[in-house]
């Protein structure tokens, strides 16, 4: 900090000590009930403040994800960023996955991978595939176990993506497993 920028905060803070001195000298009858206004504004601006911050977090557990209308229909409604996602179990682990036609397989992020009893230092990425950034490498994996619902795949084939994939892709090789995918007003709908 310089010298000029001290002395304007200098002069804001002096500045500011006098409009609060007077304040408190000509509201000093109501001095209880000042405090009580100020600590409720105070209030209200953290809880503000923590719900901007956490709102991901809030989202994630307010707006519902997928609803099962029937054991083999699964509706999803459309996030607030216009894509559908899917929490599906994979070997026994809750993974989120966003649904993306244009991706040929199942792509895991590789924390993902590692979530569900994958070690990413262990696969070989062999494979390759292009994306929207460029080639990345992948590694072909099999997937013991993939629910929705009470709906249940076993030995899928999957791919672990060596790149910075911030989300899992559900691809359409999962996606023709199902005998109808329809997008309506509501949300995306599959029907097995």
């Amino acid at each position: 900090m310089n010298e000029p920028d001290l002395g304007r905060l200098v002069y804001l803070g002096i500045l500011g000590a006098v409009l609060v001195v007077w304040f408190l000298v000509h509201n000093r009858q109501s001095l209880g009930k000042l405090a009580q206004a100020a600590i409720a504004w105070a209030l209200i601006f953290v809880g503000v403040i923590a719900a901007y911050g956490l709102w991901d977090d809030i989202r994630q557990t307010v707006l519902p994800r997928q609803t099962f209308v029937s054991v083999d229909q699964v509706e999803v409604p459309r996030a607030a960023d216009g894509h559908f996602y899917l929490t599906l179990m994979v070997n026994d682990v809750s993974v989120d996955f966003l649904v993306d036609t244009g991706a040929t397989h199942l792509v895991l992020t590789q924390a993902d991978a590692a979530r569900i009893g994958l070690n990413p230092d262990d696969l070989r990425f062999t494979g390759r595939a292009m994306t929207a950034n460029g080639e990345v490498r992948t590694a072909p994996v099999r997937l013991a176990r993939v629910d929705l619902g009470e709906i249940s795949d076993r030995n899928i084939r999957a791919w672990v993506n060596q790149g910075a994939l911030e989300q899992s892709l559900l691809g359409m090789s999962y996606l023709q497993r199902w005998s109808k995918i329809e997008i309506t007003s509501k949300g995306l709908l599959l029907t097995r």
